[in-house]
């Protein structure tokens, strides 16, 4: 669906507090969550204003998105 939530703890709610320790306390984290947000906030942002993107960039964008998270979620489960 177009605009639907892809943030961490939405991804990933049985680990919401293990995010935030994280996010506090491992620098590699939290630039790949930071990085992660800003990939996820500007689909988001594209997706709903409609705007101009070819469907390849966008694609990119989204694998880009599905490869921090798998790392994120990586780093939290291992």
């Amino acid at each position: 669906m177009l605009g639907e939530p892809h943030d961490l703890p939405h991804e990933f709610p049985q680990l919401a507090n293990q995010i935030d320790q994280r996010t506090e306390s491992d620098p590699l984290f939290a630039e790949l969550s930071e990085q992660y947000h800003q990939v996820d906030d500007e689909i988001r942002r594209l997706e709903l204003a409609g705007s101009p993107i070819s469907d390849h960039n966008l694609q990119s964008m989204k694998l880009n998105r599905l490869r921090l998270k798998d790392r994120l979620f990586g780093l939290l489960t291992r």
